[in-house]
């Protein structure tokens, strides 16, 4: 097995070199302003850029380089490496016609299209494709190699909110310019009149993805996607409402700590206002009340309690999942690189996050994450001096299992004036473009849960070929006495016949 996995990375990584190879020969001698620098670096640099075309297209490197051709012309046609927020009207971000939100039942991320918000309009139909390529371009930086599933939302829409033009560009964006993003399409509550167009659309969308177009009703769409990321209209629990700005949050709060309940923004605010202070948020601390959030605050571990929780590291660490990989960023070194590795049994419920300091300055940090009713996290905020590492355990908590739908995230930032700010204070002030971000999947053991699935199989065959054999031995029996009946009627018969015939 290890041999037969060898020998097809080694196979993968030499049709990247000729892939590569041909580009530069073939296509990029004479491409002049036809490609973006930019991406032509990142293909030349990046092996997971190029897997992508090639997983995409079969491994077959003549159809590969037609799609990296495409999709570079169009990087650069649209400027995508160069849209922000500040490029799209804001109209666009608060029409909420777009956006992400959620994840299916396989923990892939939703990208949500409200069809009913979208009317044919060839004035603004350039700032919509764009739109479209801000929002994945920011899933590609902040999740890359991680798969979306579209949901086109038809409740309330008809025939004037269909653009086939605009529909066609979006199929393109998964086929051409972001291979291997999507896990699938769902169109719910798609009204019959529409039945004539999607046909045409299923037709775009080529042998390769054709698989992956899903039509659901409100009730068939909960085979695809939880109740608690479905909004009401699909018969879901999702409170989310979209509103701009800012864009959402990715889904990510703060998970429970040791150290107190979380403290909701709503009952924050309407008690205590701002909570500038930090008397105020020690009283919001000590509160007897958890409430459950959907949005929250961030419950910051002074310095001087980290002081002296440092005693107990070891004991707090036992027991956890060691890391074997390492993310290098700028600020911090991170370990594991992408998934926190939980495995099925009760003393398995614990994953170690080591964050080491590369930089001169102190390093603030902070731990959030889309289930924040399932996990513990310690510390959960806190800073690291320069050169020294942070060992935080995350655990599951009560009788709660990692799911794929879980996500981490990791902030950091460099504090330059040390002792002078207190966390709390500091978060609110420092700039996003000065944070960095790093994200993790909750993963369960596989091979232990299908070692454990296949013993269970294994028994219940075992039991049903006992039960088999058992009723093979009945039946064998009965078949006995079914011959043992038969011989003896035909006995009776023949007595009965001998003793009629005259002497």
């Amino acid at each position: 097995m290890a041999e037969l996995e060898r020998t097809a990375e080694q196979d993968l990584a030499k049709k990247v070199d000729e892939t590569r190879q041909r580009f530069k020969d073939e296509l990029l001698q004479d491409s002049g302003d036809k490609y973006d620098s930019r991406d032509v670096e990142r293909l030349q640099k990046d092996d997971a850029v190029v897997e992508g075309y090639l997983t995409w297209r079969l491994y077959v490197v003549d159809d590969a380089l037609k799609m990296i051709d495409e999709s570079l012309q169009w990087r650069k046609e649209f400027g995508v490496n160069d849209i922000s927020e500040s490029t799209i009207p804001k109209w666009m971000f608060e029409s909420g016609s777009v956006y992400l939100h959620g994840y299916d039942k396989e923990g892939n991320k939703l990208f949500w299209f409200k069809v009913k918000q979208h009317i044919k309009d060839a004035k603004t139909i350039l700032d919509k494709k764009k739109y479209v390529a801000f929002w994945l371009e920011r899933y590609a930086k902040k999740e890359p190699g991680m798969p979306l599933t579209v949901v086109f939302d038809m409740a309330e829409s008809g025939l004037s909110n269909i653009d086939m033009d605009f529909v066609k560009y979006v199929i393109n964006c998964f086929k051409i310019y972001y291979p291997k993003f999507l896990s699938k399409m769902i169109i719910v509550d798609m009204p019959w009149i529409m039945n004539a167009a999607w046909k045409i659309v299923k037709s775009w969308l080529g042998p390769e993805a054709i698989s992956k177009l899903k039509f659901a009703s409100k009730s068939e769409v909960q085979n695809f996607i939880g109740l608690e990321y479905l909004p009401p209209h699909m018969g879901g629990t999702d409170p989310f409402k979209y509103s701009y700005p800012p864009l959402p949050d990715d889904d990510f709060q703060t998970p429970i700590c040791d150290n107190g309940p979380i403290v909701s923004e709503e009952e924050t605010e309407s008690k205590d206002g701002e909570m500038e202070s930090k008397d105020a948020l020690e009283s919001s601390l000590n509160s007897e009340v958890a409430v459950k959030p959907k949005k929250v605050n961030f419950l910051e571990d002074s310095l001087r309690a980290e002081d002296n929780d440092r005693g107990d590291t070891s004991a707090r660490t036992k027991g956890a999942r060691k890391p074997l990989t390492t993310f290098k960023g700028p600020l911090l070194d991170v370990s594991p690189s992408e998934e926190l590795s939980f495995g099925s049994g009760e003393t398995e419920k614990k994953c170690l996050i080591i964050l080491s300091n590369v930089t001169k300055n102190q390093v603030a940090f902070k731990v959030r994450t889309t289930a924040p009713e399932k996990y513990r996290v310690k510390p959960s905020s806190s800073c690291c001096e320069p050169g020294a590492s942070v060992d935080i355990v995350v655990s599951l908590h009560g009788g709660f299992q990692a799911s794929p739908q879980d996500r981490f995230l990791v902030m950091a930032a460099e504090m330059d004036n040390v002792g002078s700010q207190e966390l709390t204070q500091f978060w609110k002030e420092v700039p996003k473009t000065k944070v960095m971000e790093h994200r993790y999947i909750s993963v369960v053991q596989l091979i232990r849960l299908l070692s454990h699935q296949l013993m269970k199989l294994m028994a219940s065959n075992s039991r049903l070929e006992q039960k088999l054999n058992s009723s093979l031995w009945v039946q064998k029996v009965l078949m006995g006495l079914v011959l043992v009946l038969v011989v003896l009627n035909l006995l009776c018969l023949y007595l009965l016949g001998t003793a009629q015939q005259p002497s």
